[in-house]
Parts: C-alpha cells; sequence; structure tokens
C-alpha cells in the first residue's frame, strides 16, 4: 500500500512496508547478560579489557576487584570449605582490608536458586587490628564437590566496594593436580646460574605450586633480631617453604618469593647471598 502526499505542489508518493511478525503484542526478545559493571570482579582468563592471571600461590582461582584495582584468590577445599584470599594490585602482595561480614549467594550449576552463606572474616597472622586479608566460608549442605558460582554483591576495600563473583569446577573431594606451566618448567627445572641440576633434584624434580599445594603462606612483619627473614618481601620466613639453590637451603614466606629469589640466582646470581645473611639484624 502506498501513501501519497502533496507538498509545496509536487506528489510525493511513499511506500508503506509492512513489518512482518513484529507488533505491539510481540514477545519482547530474551535480553543479553548485562557487561560486568566496572566495579565487578572477573575470573581468571576472562576476556576483554582484563588481562589473564597466573594461578593462585593457594591452587585457587584469581578474580581482579574493578580494573585489577584489587585481586583475590577463592580457594574450593576438600568438605566444602571456601577461602577467599585478599591480594593487592601486585598478586604477589597481601592486601589487608577492614574485617566485615561478606554475604554472598551460591548458586549450583543447572539452577536458578541461590543460597545464602557469610564469609567471616580470618585475620592471618600478621593482618593489624581490625584488618583482615582472609575471608572463610562454608558451602550449602550438599554442595560440597560440585560446580557452582559465588556471588559477593558488596566488599569494601580501601574505601571502594566491589562485587566478586567466580566459580569452580566439580571436583568431588580432591583438587585436580597442578601442571607445570612451560614457564615453571624453564625456571625450576632447567640448571642456569646458581641454580644446579643437583638442587633441582633435591628440591623432589617439582615446582613450588606443587610440592606446597594447600599450604598458607605468613606474612609476619613485626620481627625480632635473629629471625630468619624471607629474602624476597623482607618479612619472616616459614620453615615449610624452603628451596634449594647452590646446594644451600633458603626460606621464604610464600611461593611468589621462591620463583622472585629462583629468577635472580639463575641471571645475577652475584646478588645472592649465603642463606645465614638473610636474618634480622
Amino acid at each position: 500500500m502506498n501513501r501519497k502526499w502533496v507538498l509545496f505542489g509536487v506528489l510525493v508518493v511513499i511506500p508503506v512496508v509492512a513489518l512482518v511478525g513484529c507488533s505491539n503484542n510481540s514477545t519482547v526478545p530474551t535480553q543479553k547478560a548485562a557487561a560486568p559493571q566496572s566495579g565487578e570482579a572477573k575470573p581468571d582468563g576472562a576476556k576483554g579489557d582484563e588481562h589473564a592471571h597466573k594461578p593462585g600461590t593457594h591452587g585457587g582461582t584469581i578474580v581482579a576487584l574493578g580494573k585489577d584495582s584489587y585481586h583475590a584468590e577463592a580457594v574450593f577445599e576438600k568438605g566444602g570449605k571456601v577461602r577467599l584470599y585478599m591480594l593487592g594490585k601486585e598478586e604477589t602482595r597481601v592486601q589487608q582490608v577492614e574485617a566485615q561480614t561478606l554475604s554472598a549467594f551460591v548458586t549450583p550449576e543447572g539452577s536458578t536458586d541461590a543460597v545464602p552463606v557469610a564469609f567471616k572474616p580470618e585475620p592471618q597472622q600478621g593482618d593489624a587490628a581490625g584488618t583482615t586479608s582472609l575471608f572463610v566460608a562454608a558451602l550449602p549442605e550438599g554442595l560440597a564437590g560440585k560446580k557452582v558460582q559465588v556471588t559477593i554483591n558488596n566488599i569494601n576495600v580501601g574505601g571502594e566496594r566491589f562485587r566478586i563473583g567466580f566459580g569452580n569446577e566439580a571436583h568431588g573431594d580432591a583438587m585436580p593436580a597442578k601442571k607445570a606451566t612451560a614457564e615453571e618448567q624453564k625456571l625450576f627445572l632447567t640448571p642456569g646460574g646458581l641454580y644446579t641440576a643437583a638442587d633441582i633434584k633435591a628440591n623432589g624434580d617439582t615446582i613450588p605450586a606443587v610440592k606446597y599445594r594447600g599450604i598458607r603462606p605468613t606474612h609476619q612483619a613485626n620481627l625480632t633480631p635473629g629471625q630468619k627473614i624471607c629474602p624476597i618481601s623482607r618479612t619472616a620466613s616459614n620453615p615449610k617453604f624452603t628451596w634449594v639453590i647452590g646446594g644451600k637451603t633458603y626460606e621464604f614466606c610464600c611461593i611468589p618469593c621462591i620463583e622472585e629469589f629462583l629468577t635472580t640466582a639463575k641471571e645475577k646470581p652475584a646478588e645472592i647471598k649465603d642463606p645465614s645473611e638473610y636474618v634480622k639484624k
């Protein structure tokens, strides 16, 4: 059907096109999921503006808060316990935040029913009074070992509020064994500088992320003279985190510090001191 109009004495014919299948009574198309807001965390490996993160020190999932303003590592443990470690802009830095209870919701795979849970603050050694760098929660009954999505709608970090979302893979009562990346194999399983083949054998022909899986790091800053310190962080070393380099055993506070120290030992061996030198004066 055409409509005719007279404009300034000129006859204009305008065709009218029918829209098939579209009317005021038609069904509204399903909306696509909204893009995460600026304060919402994306999980490890997210695409877009977020960069991929290295596996967490505790074998968990790293999520970024905002645009990498801060980070957190989510660890799903045997029996249904979930730990949320707070980290700084650099993922190797522990981030202390205000001690607060985090209201979260757990949604099982294939379900739309979200079950509320609470993440309670559990300050680690070295956390200042009134702050924490760790939150802990227990999955609702029957969800341990199943694939779930956890959402924390409000967490206060440095005066800013963020939303965190993270999930896991169904793994029963055991976490899957971590495989060494090409970068880790090159660093820990090949000799160089002060690092020898004998050192690699002494360390168990493995990488720290596997050898020390599940061990919680400590970052004690208040030291006494004579106390051993981590060569990298200069906080108290932990005898559970050791690595043999040049035939000598060094103590560290966490796995990332082992990586950084070994890199120096291979690339700048002259900068490495004897283990006895890494002591609080």
